[in-house]
C-alpha cells in the first residue's frame, strides 16, 4: 500500500532482538517522539526486543520509526503500514514490560530461534495442503470476526494460555504446523516456544494477517474482517476501517446487530459482557460515557476525542 506522506497512516512494527539498558533506551525514544507533534500509539520495549504502533502524519511516522531503528541500532524490523481517516489512539506513550507480547514463558530466544517464515503469496498454498495443521493463535473475540479457512479455532482467551492449550492438544512432534496472528509478533514467539519443545515442522505466517491482505491479491482463504488493537477496531480485505464497533466494557467487537440488544449499553455493556458486571461497575462507565458526550455536545477537547488530519493542520 502506498502512503503519501501527508496522509494519516498507522505503522505498526515489531523486532525481538536482545536489548540492555531499557531506562536509558527509553529516556532515548521519549526525547526523540517528543519531536513528532502528530504522533499517537504505544511503543513496548524489552529486554526481549521492541513492539510498538505510531499513527499520525505519515512522513512523521516514517521518520519517527527510522530514528527509533537507530537508538536500537537495528537495520530491519517488521513493519506494517495503513492509511486511516483518523488518528486510531488517544496518547503517545512508551513503556518497559517484562516481555513485548505477553506468553510468561522465560529465556526463550526469539531472534535466534523460530518457525520458518511463510511469505503472503504462498500462504493459501500452505494452509490448503490436508498434511498441516494451521493454527490461529489470537485470542478468541478477534477470531469471531475473521479467520482463515482451515484454520484450528485452540480457543484462547489470552496468550499467556498458549503453552498450555498446546499441550493439551497432544499433537505429533513431526507434523507441520502453520500459525497466524495479526501482525506476525504472537505468532512468532509462539513458533519460538514450539522449536523449543522440540515441533520440527513449524511455519509463519510472515507480518500475520495485515501482511496477507496487503500482498496477496488473492484472498480467497481469508473470511470476515481482522481485530486490530486501535481504534479502528477492524479492517476489511482492503485495510480500511471496517464494520465492526467496540464495546468499552469489555473491549469486545461488537456487530450492527449486537447493538441493537437490550443489554447493549454505549460505553457501558454488550451481550458479551452485560452479566459480568456488575452495577458499581456499570454506573463508573455510564458516567464516564455522559461525560464524554457532553463534552461531545460542547465542542471541547477530552480523552477520547478522535483526531483528523484537519487537527492536525
Amino acid at each position: 500500500m502506498k502512503i503519501k506522506n501527508l496522509e494519516l497512516a498507522v505503522y505498526s512494527f515489531y523486532r525481538f532482538k536482545k536489548i540492555k539498558n531499557l531506562n536509558k533506551i527509553k529516556e532515548q525514544v521519549d526525547e526523540n517522539l517528543s519531536n513528532y507533534k502528530s504522533l499517537k500509539g504505544t511503543l513496548l520495549i524489552a529486554n526481549e526486543g521492541i513492539n510498538g504502533s505510531l499513527a499520525g502524519i505519515a512522513y512523521e511516522a516514517s521518520n519517527a520509526i527510522h530514528d527509533i531503528k537507530k537508538i536500537l541500532n537495528i537495520r530491519k524490523l517488521s513493519l506494517k503500514m495503513n492509511s486511516c481517516d483518523f488518528v486510531p489512539f488517544y496518547k503517545l506513550r512508551t513503556k518497559i514490560k517484562r516481555e513485548i507480547v505477553s506468553m510468561g514463558v522465560n529465556n526463550l530466544n526469539v531472534s535466534k530461534q523460530k518457525g520458518q517464515y511463510i511469505n503472503a503469496v504462498d500462504w493459501n498454498d500452505v494452509i490448503t495442503d490436508n498434511t498441516v495443521t494451521t493454527i490461529d493463535v489470537r485470542n478468541d473475540y478477534e477470531r469471531k470476526i475473521g479467520y482463515f479457512k482451515n484454520s484450528k479455532n485452540i480457543k484462547m482467551n489470552s496468550f499467556r494460555e498458549f503453552p498450555k492449550i498446546i499441550k493439551s492438544l497432544n499433537l505429533d512432534k513431526k507434523s507441520k504446523i502453520a500459525m497466524y496472528c495479526t501482525g506476525g509478533i504472537r505468532c512468532e514467539k509462539a513458533s519460538s516456544y514450539l522449536v523449543d519443545q522440540g515441533f520440527e515442522n513449524v511455519m509463519q505466517l510472515e507480518g500475520g494477517i495485515i501482511n496477507y491482505l496487503n500482498k496477496n491479491k488473492n484472498k480467497k482463504m481469508w473470511n470476515g474482517e481482522c481485530f486490530v488493537f486501535d481504534n479502528r477496531i477492524s479492517i476489511n480485505s482492503k485495510l480500511l476501517k471496517g464494520k465492526y464497533k467496540q464495546c468499552y466494557g469489555c473491549r469486545s467487537p461488537i456487530s450492527e446487530i449486537e447493538t441493537k440488544s437490550p443489554m447493549y449499553i454505549r460505553g457501558v455493556s454488550c451481550p458479551n459482557c452485560y452479566n459480568d458486571k456488575n452495577d458499581k461497575q456499570k454506573k463508573r462507565y455510564s458516567v464516564r460515557q455522559n461525560q464524554i458526550d457532553i463534552a461531545e455536545s460542547k465542542q471541547k477537547n477530552h480523552s477520547f476525542k478522535k483526531i483528523y488530519l484537519k487537527d492536525l493542520s
